[in-house]
C-alpha cells in the first residue's frame, strides 16, 4: 500500500507515521517548518484528562460551541480517542506540561500543553524526528499542484516541478486557508492549495462559509498580525477598551471565556463603540512572560511587555471550519483520496470550533486516515440541487484577494458585499495571480452569500439571527451545491 501524504503539519506527519506500517509513505511538502500551520500553534491538545473530566463532557462542550452543526459522530470519535492519541506520544517521549490549562468553552482544564504557549512548535519538531528516523518514510521537497484522477479514483500527486508520485492513496494534509486574508495568524502560504486540488479532482467540500477568527491577535500598525493565545485568558488576562475598562462581562454571561465569535465580534464593537484601540491586560496573569514566552517575544519584538502593558489586539483569520468533506476515517467522495487536519472537514467543528480541538483533530484524524480501509466514504448520498456557475480559472494577485477577504469576507459580512466580492473573485484574473486562493475566497463568498442567517463563524449584520431552516451543511462540487441535515438528535 503506497501512500502519498500531502503536507508535512502534525496531521501530515502522524498519519505518515502510522501509514508506514502499511506499507512505503512519500511526504510531500515544502521544507521549511514554518509553512506549517502546527508550529505557529500556542494552543495545546484538547484531551480528557484530567480527573474529574470525561471525552462526554469534552463533546458537550464541542457541541456547544459549534452551533447547532457539529456532527455528533464525529465529535464522538474526536473526544473518545484524543485521549489515547495522548497516551501515545507521552509514551513516545512527547514532553507535555505537569498541568492542563482551561481555555474559552471549556468547562474543565483539558488542554495539555508542551513549552508553555510553543506547543504547537514542540509537537512539530518532536513528530519530525520521529519521522526522520522512520526508514519506510521518505520525504520531498516540493509542492503539489494537483492530484491524479483515473477511473474515479485517486493515483497519485503531480509537482510543480513536474513530478509525478504514484500512489494507492493519497492523503491530503496541506492546512487551511487563512492565508487568503490579509489579517491572519498563520503562515502567509496557507492559501487552501489542498482545497483546491480537491476541487479540481471532483471531491465534495462542505462548509467553507465559517471562518474562525481569533479575537486576540497583535494589532500594531506596520507589523503582522501575530496570535495571542486563548490561554492567556484562561489564566486571567482580561479584555479592555481605550478607557482601560473590562467590557466582556456586558456581552456574555462567560466573559473572556465567550466563544471565540463572540469575543471577536464584541472586540469589534467596541473599538467602534469608544473609536478607540482593544486592549488584552496581561498583567495579572502569574509568571506570563515565563509561562507564555512565544507571545511575550512576539510583544517584545513591537516594543512591548506583555507583563507590563496594555496590548492592543483585533480579531484577525485563525482557522477554516470548512474544508475537504470526509467521513470520520478521512475518506473523501473520491476513492483513494483521503483528507486530515485543517483541510479535511468531518464536521467536528460544526460552525465555530471549540479551543484547541484542532491539534487534538488532526492526531485523531491524521491516525484515522492512515488506518482507513479502502472503501467508498461513509457518507449519505449527495443529490445536487443546482449548479454553480464556472469557477475562476486564473487568479487575482495574492494582495488583492487578501484586500477583498479582508472587506468582504470577515467577520461580519453583508449580502451585497458578499455578492460583489463573488463576481469579482469569479472574474478571475491574470496567470501571475494565485488561482488557489481565488478560488477558495470566491467559494467562500458563495457559500456565505447562500447562507441566509448569522450561526457561529459566520455572520451576516443584514441576517443577524440563526434561522432553523439553515441547520443544515453546506456542500458544492464542481457539478453544483448540495447539502446535508443534521438529524434532530445531533449537534445540539
Amino acid at each position: 500500500m503506497r501512500t502519498v501524504v500531502v503536507g508535512a503539519g502534525a496531521a501530515g506527519l502522524w498519519c505518515a507515521l502510522h501509514a508506514a506500517e502499511r506499507g512505503p509513505v512519500t511526504i510531500l511538502a515544502p521544507g521549511a517548518a514554518t509553512l506549517s500551520a502546527t508550529a505557529w500553534a500556542q494552543g495545546g491538545v484538547a484531551a480528557a484528562t484530567a480527573p474529574g473530566d470525561s471525552p462526554e463532557a469534552h463533546a458537550e462542550d464541542t457541541l456547544a460551541a459549534g452551533a447547532g452543526l457539529c456532527d455528533e459522530r464525529a465529535v464522538a470519535v474526536l473526544t473518545r480517542e484524543a485521549p489515547g492519541e495522548v497516551r501515545r506520544l507521552a509514551e513516545l517521549g512527547m514532553p507535555f506540561d505537569p498541568a492542563p490549562t482551561l481555555e474559552a468553552g471549556h468547562r474543565a482544564r483539558r488542554v495539555l500543553h508542551a513549552g508553555g504557549d510553543a506547543s504547537g512548535r514542540v509537537l512539530h519538531r518532536f513528530l519530525a524526528d520521529l519521522v526522520e528516523r522512520e526508514g519506510r518514510i521518505r520525504r520531498l521537497d516540493g509542492l503539489a499542484t494537483a492530484v491524479e484522477v483515473e477511473g474515479g479514483r485517486a493515483v497519485g500527486v503531480r509537482t510543480a516541478d513536474g513530478r509525478r508520485l504514484v500512489a494507492d492513496r493519497v492523503v491530503l494534509a496541506t492546512g487551511g486557508a487563512c492565508g487568503i486574508y490579509g489579517h491572519r495568524t498563520g503562515p502567509d502560504t496557507s492559501i487552501g492549495d489542498g482545497i483546491a486540488m480537491a476541487w479540481d479532482a471532483g471531491a465534495a467540500l462542505a462548509d467553507l462559509e465559517f471562518v474562525q477568527f481569533h479575537p486576540t491577535a497583535l494589532d500594531v500598525p506596520g507589523h503582522p498580525s501575530r496570535l495571542l493565545t486563548e490561554a492567556l485568558r484562561g489564566e486571567g488576562a482580561i479584555l479592555a477598551d481605550a478607557r482601560g475598562e473590562r467590557f466582556m462581562p456586558r456581552f456574555h454571561e462567560r466573559a473572556e471565556l465567550a466563544p471565540r465569535d463572540v469575543v471577536a465580534r464584541a472586540v469589534l464593537r467596541v473599538r467602534e463603540e469608544t473609536g478607540g484601540p482593544v486592549y488584552l491586560d496581561a498583567r495579572g496573569v502569574p509568571d506570563v512572560l515565563t509561562r507564555f514566552p512565544v507571545a511575550a517575544a512576539q510583544c517584545h519584538e513591537v516594543g512591548l511587555d506583555l507583563s507590563l502593558d496594555l496590548i492592543p489586539v483585533a480579531p484577525a483569520a485563525h482557522y477554516f471550519m470548512g474544508g475537504v468533506l470526509t467521513d470520520t476515517w478521512g475518506r473523501t467522495t473520491v476513492r483513494g483520496l483521503l483528507a486530515a487536519g485543517e483541510v479535511a472537514c468531518t464536521g467536528v467543528h460544526g460552525a465555530n470550533r471549540l479551543a484547541s480541538n484542532s491539534l487534538a483533530e488532526t492526531l485523531v484524524f491524521g491516525r484515522r486516515a492512515a488506518l482507513a480501509e479502502d472503501a467508498p466514504a461513509e457518507l449519505p448520498p449527495l443529490p445536487i440541487s443546482e449548479p454553480i456557475g464556472p469557477a475562476p480559472t486564473l487568479g487575482l494577485l495574492l494582495p488583492a484577494v487578501r484586500e477583498l477577504a479582508d472587506r468582504h469576507l470577515g467577520p461580519r459580512r453583508r449580502g451585497p458585499e458578499l455578492e460583489a466580492a463573488a463576481e469579482r473573485l469569479a472574474a478571475g484574473g491574470v496567470a501571475a495571480g494565485s488561482r488557489s486562493a481565488t478560488l477558495v475566497a470566491w467559494l467562500v463568498a458563495l457559500t456565505a452569500l447562500r447562507r441566509e442567517e448569522s450561526r457561529g463563524g459566520h455572520f451576516r449584520e443584514d441576517l443577524p439571527e440563526p434561522n432553523p431552516a439553515w441547520r443544515l451543511r453546506q456542500v458544492v462540487t464542481p457539478r453544483g451545491w448540495s447539502a446535508l441535515p443534521i438529524p434532530a438528535t445531533m449537534g445540539r
